[in-house]
Formats: C-alpha cells, sequence, structure tokens
C-alpha cells in the first residue's frame, strides 16, 4: 500500500512519523503541495494524507487508485466529501488531539487580558515605569478572575477541559445553548448570558448559524469590562466590529488565535490595531501546536489507518 503525505510541513520538523509508516508498504513525504502537485504525487497512491490541501472533484476524479483520505487535522472543508463519497473514497479525520493545548492556550489569552499585560508590556517597553514616581504601575484596573462569570461556547471537549481550568481560578461557568438550537436547547442561549459574562470563551465551529455569532448587537449588551476570546474559528467574532468596540471602551479585552482568512497574505485591522494602546492579543493559530498535539495527530492517523485496513 503506497501512501503519501501532502503536507507534512504542517506536523512540523520534530514529529516522528514512524506510527504511520508501520502502517504502510511506501510513505512519499512532501513538506508542500499545490492543488495541481496534488494530482500528480497521488497518481499511484491509495492514501492520501493531507492537512490543508484542497483535493475538490476535479482531482479525485483523476484519482482511480485513491481508497483513503486520512486529514490531519478536524476540518474536512478542504476535502469535497460529496465526490469522494460518490467515488467510494473513505475520509477520515482526527480530533481530540490538541484539547489539553488549546485549553491552556485559551487561558493564556484570558489570564493575559485579565491582567492588562499587553497595556503594562507598552507601559514598561517605553520607559513609563522607569519614570513613576510610586514603585508599580496602576493604569490599568486588572481584572479577578475569582468570583467572575465565564461564558462558554461549546460544551465538547475542549470547552468542557476550559471550564474545568477556568473552575480551578474560581471562576463561575456558564455553557451557551448551541447557536441555532435554542429553542430546543435548555441552556441559556448566548445573548441572554452575555450581558452578565465576564469573559466569552469561544470553542464552536464556524457553521451559518454561528458566523459573526459576537455581532456588534451582541456586544453592545456586554459589560465594558468583558473578555473576549476566540481559538475556534474566523469569522465566529466580526472581527471589525470588535475592535471598534475596544477602541470605543465598550469591551474590556480581545484575544484571538484565529482570522477569517490564514494566513492573513492582505494583512488584517486587527494585527494593525496591535500598534494602538489596546488590550488587545493576536497570535497565529498557534495554540494547537504543542509538540505533544502534534505527535497526537500522527497516533490517531495511524489509528484511523489501522482501523480502515481491519474494516
Amino acid at each position: 500500500m503506497k501512501a503519501v503525505i501532502l503536507d507534512a510541513v504542517s506536523l512540523g520538523p520534530d514529529i516522528d512519523l514512524a506510527p504511520i509508516r508501520q502502517r504502510v508498504d511506501t510513505l512519499e513525504v512532501h513538506d508542500q503541495s499545490s492543488r495541481e502537485q496534488a494530482a500528480e504525487r497521488l497518481a499511484e497512491a491509495e492514501v492520501a494524507i493531507v492537512n490543508k490541501v484542497v483535493l475538490d472533484a476535479e482531482t479525485l476524479e483523476a484519482l482511480p487508485a485513491l481508497r483513503l483520505i486520512c486529514v490531519l487535522a478536524t476540518g474536512t472543508n478542504n476535502i469535497d466529501m460529496a465526490a469522494a463519497k460518490r467515488l467510494g473514497i473513505t475520509v477520515k479525520n482526527v480530533s481530540g488531539y490538541g484539547t489539553a493545548s488549546v485549553a491552556q492556550h485559551t487561558l493564556m489569552l484570558m489570564l493575559a487580558l485579565a491582567t492588562r499585560l499587553p497595556l503594562y508590556q507598552r507601559d514598561v517597553a517605553g520607559g513609563r515605569w522607569n519614570e513613576n514616581p510610586f514603585f508599580c504601575l496602576m493604569d490599568h484596573t486588572i481584572l479577578q478572575l475569582e468570583g467572575k462569570r465565564l461564558v462558554l461556547v461549546g460544551q465538547g471537549e475542549l470547552g468542557s477541559k476550559v471550564a474545568r481550568l477556568a473552575q480551578a481560578f474560581g471562576m463561575l461557568v456558564d455553557f451557551a445553548a448551541r447557536p441555532g438550537n435554542e429553542a430546543h436547547d435548555r441552556r441559556p442561549g448566548l445573548c441572554d448570558l452575555a450581558p452578565e459574562a465576564d469573559v466569552i470563551s469561544l470553542h464552536c465551529p464556524l457553521t451559518e448559524a454561528t458566523r459573526h455569532l459576537v455581532d456588534a448587537r451582541l456586544l453592545a449588551t456586554l459589560k465594558p469590562s468583558t473578555l473576549l476570546v476566540n481559538c475556534a474559528r474566523g469569522g465566529i467574532i466580526d472581527e471589525d466590529a470588535a475592535l471598534e468596540a475596544l477602541r470605543q471602551g465598550q469591551l474590556g479585552g480581545l484575544g484571538v488565535d484565529v482570522l477569517p482568512e490564514e494566513p492573513p497574505r492582505q494583512g488584517h485591522p486587527l494585527i494593525d490595531a496591535l500598534d494602538e494602546p489596546l488590550n488587545l492579543i493576536v497570535t497565529p493559530h498557534n495554540a494547537w501546536i504543542t509538540p505533544e498535539a502534534r505527535q497526537r495527530i500522527v497516533t490517531l492517523t495511524a489509528d484511523n489507518l489501522r482501523h480502515w485496513q481491519e474494516g
């Protein structure tokens, strides 16, 4: 059996591919592949292993030997799933590999925003501490998390992990109803919970129901001190509206690990705003990248290969 990894660079150079190699006769590894290169490189492969390379209907139709696609991620939006089904190609993804890593990153953003770290670091770098007549700077009010209310959107493995970590800080945790299903969900909707939230953290997929879930209208209902964290998908927040709320003092802090287009080749207003004195953090979609999480992707992909072979 021949397998081809199309974009191994997405796993990083420090990851051991041995669990996958042990499941196939031949493993061909490419750091990156364009859509056009994918068709050529998969010509004789039974298994395609891919993270973000697009495998559209035209590409899949040109690959009669292909029987399995292993996605090195949870999302499968880069695969034409309907075409794969029509052609009898099995698609398997991985999930839960980065729970500890993303939850840790979420708490990092929450803590950094609560302590106004971006603002105080700016002050120190600008020499304001050196010139201060008092021994410490107290210009930016810090939010003590103990006793504060955290509202989470998404009660899966990741959201539940974040909840447990937040409770260790003494936070009170509420889960919002699944967006778009509020009428059939016993949990309150986000719009009902938002006015009392001290922190809102998003851990849901990007769907039609969640696109711009946090928009100007919802932002207007928040307390001015509320912190907003998005480690889910870009576009769940209306980033322009959130930035304006932050600038106007209608939002206490904003931390995002995701943007609607990644990488942001044309830039993004949130990146531009990092030069402003705002309680704002933008990280480059790296919440998931601990070595443990990336190695777990390989292990889970090898498991997917084994289950497919046995089935």
